[in-house]
């Protein structure tokens, strides 16, 4: 969540992920300055109603989380308020989060659920970013989730040479240059030599489910939570459907043993220290005064509620929490990158 000066704008953000849990998103916040005598009396949120501001469509991964994460937020917050979700989808979040940052009343009753893949729109400076990602402070992520990139088993590819030295690239599905199924690929040809056909268009992740069905596209790269939580990757991944080729975590998954990292395949295929940096900008992505304290506690406590964790491993859902610490210090590191990085992440991205 976003904070300029003490009296003013602030914005607050937790990334959770998703895409069924598809990728990271962020609940956001803002308020004005509170005194502690009016904390010491009468707890701030008591009898208040917070609007949830979901910056996506309603029923699809990144609408799902915010939307069970609410249920338990607001019994650890004091005073325990309502929370009311509102989705304000447009421009892959960017209209949601710029309401957040710049409209919304500064009186601490309005949050946003966001992906935070956004600061790549800030990095490249589009026109309609009207946030600061490195003024928002974070509040905490549920998961430390990864990416990985699969491809249908009968497709001519079985391993990353066949991949790099194809003549003709695979086709992987996208729904939009700042999700997954496009910057994936687009990195893995900058760091890799990999090159792909990326076949855009699809509304979301169902409909390049279909395609891959249909052998329309053969390739695309979700979250390793969306992979092993939902369907039909489960089936998929069971029956041999599917070929995991690459992940992107520092150390393989437990359920993926035999497919090696991104940082590994850097590290054999010497990728120079440029694509090394543009690798760690892209990838922060999947893992991101005292009202502040009262919302980060309320997480702490919140993700730890027994009843969230038996709901979310009755979904399949994992949970790894990261500190709103962390995810604030990797939100500024992020965005301070050299010109050079910031050209490459324009070409990743397509502009």
């Amino acid at each position: 969540m976003a904070m300029n000066s003490s009296t003013s704008l602030r914005v607050l953000r937790l990334a959770t992920r998703t895409k069924l849990i598809a990728s990271p998103l962020v609940f956001a916040v803002v308020f004005a300055g509170l005194s502690s005598a009016s904390q010491a009396q009468t707890p701030f949120y008591q009898g208040k109603q917070i609007r949830l501001i979901i910056g996506s469509t309603a029923g699809g991964g990144y609408d799902l989380w915010p939307r069970v994460m609410v249920r338990y937020l607001t019994r650890h917050i004091p005073g325990n308020p309502d929370i009311v979700p509102q989705n304000m989808p447009g421009a892959g979040g960017i209209v949601g989060a710029n309401y957040v940052y710049g409209i919304a009343k500064p009186d601490g009753l309005t949050i946003g659920a966001f992906n935070p893949a956004l600061y790549f729109d800030q990095l490249i400076k589009r026109d309609e970013v009207k946030f600061d990602w490195s003024k928002f402070a974070w509040i905490g992520s549920p998961e430390q989730n990864e990416i990985l990139h699969f491809i249908r088993t009968d497709a001519p590819f079985k391993t990353i040479d066949d991949l790099r030295n194809a003549k003709e690239p695979a086709r992987c599905g996208s729904s939009g240059t700042g999700t997954t199924g496009h910057y994936i690929p687009r990195l893995l040809e900058e760091v890799l030599g990999i090159k792909t056909h990326i076949v855009s268009g699809y509304q979301g992740g169902a409909e390049i489910d279909v395609a891959i069905e249909r052998n329309e596209v053969v390739c695309w790269s979700p979250l390793i939570a969306t992979y092993f939580g939902r369907e039909p990757y489960k089936r998929w991944h069971k029956s041999g459907f599917t070929r995991v080729v690459l992940q992107t975590g520092d150390k393989r998954d437990p359920r993926l043993k035999d497919v090696p990292t991104l940082p590994e395949l850097m590290q054999q295929y010497k990728t120079p220290e440029a694509g090394r940096r543009l690798a760690r900008v892209i990838l922060t992505a999947v893992t991101l005064g005292r009202r502040v304290k009262i919302l980060r506690d309320a997480y702490a406590k919140a993700i730890k509620d027994p009843e969230l964790l038996a709901e979310a491993e009755k979904r399949g859902w994992d949970i790894n929490p990261v500190t709103g610490d962390d995810l604030e210090a990797r939100a500024k590191d992020v965005i301070a990158q050299p010109a050079d990085v910031i050209e490459k992440m324009k070409w990743v991205l397509g502009k």
